[in-house]
C-alpha cells in the first residue's frame, strides 16, 4: 500500500507554486518537446508543432472547463461565475482532448500542411503529457476511487484507495513506452493516433468503474456511467473509423 501524502503548493521564494499546475505545465513541455523531436525524424517542421502545442492550450483548457461543468452540474447553476474561478481548480482531461481537437484541426489547416500527419506527430507526445501531468493529480488525490487492498491502493484518511491519478499517470507512461516501440518500426501515417484513441479510450472507460461512490469527491454519474465514460466511447468509435479507413495511407 502506499502511504497518503498531499502536496498541493510550495514556495518558491516569494512565489506560491501550485503542484498541479506545475505538474500539468511541465507535461505539455515535455509532450511538444518529443513530438517536434519526432517531426524533425519525420521530415516535417518542428515549429509548427510547437505553435500548434500554443494554440490548442487555450481551447483544451475551455474544453477541460466544461466537460467538469457536466461533472458538477448544481455548482455552476448556483454560481455561473464559478466556472471562471479556474483557481479553485476542476478541468476534465477528456474535456481537453474535445476542446483541442478543432482547434487544433483549423490551425494546421491554416498553416497549409497535411493535417492527418501531424496530428499523427503531435499524438506522440501525448502520452508523455499524461505521464507526468497525471504525476499532479496524483500529488493532490483529487481522484480517488473505490476502497480495495490492491497493492497500488493509497491509505486515504478513510481507508485505502484506488487512485485514479495514480494509475492515468501508470497508463500514460506504458503508453508512451508503447509509442516508442512503434517509432522504431515501419508504421503507417496514423498509427499513433488510432493506438491512442483505441487505447485510452478502453482503459479510461473501464478504470472509470473504480472512481469513488462515498467519500468528499464523487463523480456525477448519467445511467451508471461517468461524462468520461461517454466521452471514452466515442474515442473507440472514432479509433475504430480511422483503423478502417485511414491506415492505408503509407509513413
Amino acid at each position: 500500500m502506499i502511504p497518503y501524502f498531499q502536496l498541493l503548493s510550495f514556495d518558491l521564494g516569494p512565489i506560491p507554486i501550485q503542484v498541479w499546475g506545475l505538474m500539468v505545465a511541465l507535461g505539455i513541455l515535455a509532450a511538444t518537446w518529443v513530438a517536434a523531436k519526432m517531426a524533425k525524424t519525420r521530415g516535417q517542421d518542428p515549429q509548427v508543432i510547437w505553435d500548434l502545442s500554443a494554440r490548442v492550450i487555450i481551447a483544451a483548457f475551455i474544453g477541460a472547463r466544461l466537460i467538469h461543468a457536466v461533472y458538477e452540474p448544481a455548482t455552476y447553476l448556483q454560481d455561473p461565475l464559478e466556472f471562471f474561478r479556474i483557481w479553485h481548480g476542476g478541468f476534465s482531461i477528456m474535456g481537453g482532448f474535445l476542446g483541442a481537437l478543432p482547434a487544433g484541426i483549423w490551425f494546421l489547416r491554416k498553416k497549409y500542411v497535411d493535417v492527418y500527419a501531424y496530428a499523427d506527430t503531435a499524438v506522440f507526445g501525448l502520452p508523455l503529457g499524461i505521464f507526468i501531468g497525471r504525476i499532479g493529480c496524483f500529488l493532490i488525490h483529487d481522484h480517488p476511487g473505490t476502497l480495495t487492498d490492491f497493492a497500488l491502493g493509497v491509505k486515504y484518511p478513510d481507508g485505502v484507495r484506488h487512485d485514479l491519478g495514480l494509475y492515468d499517470s501508470i497508463n500514460g507512461l506504458i503508453l508512451f513506452l508503447l509509442f516508442l516501440w512503434l517509432a522504431h518500426r515501419k508504421m503507417k501515417t496514423g498509427t499513433f493516433v488510432v493506438v491512442f484513441l483505441l487505447w485510452y479510450g478502453v482503459v479510461r472507460f473501464f478504470s472509470d468503474f473504480l472512481r469513488a461512490t462515498n467519500g468528499p469527491i464523487v463523480d456525477t454519474r448519467y445511467f451508471n456511467l461517468t461524462p468520461a465514460q461517454y466521452l471514452a466511447v466515442v474515442m473507440v468509435v472514432g479509433g475504430v473509423w480511422m483503423w478502417r479507413r485511414k491506415l492505408p495511407t503509407e509513413v
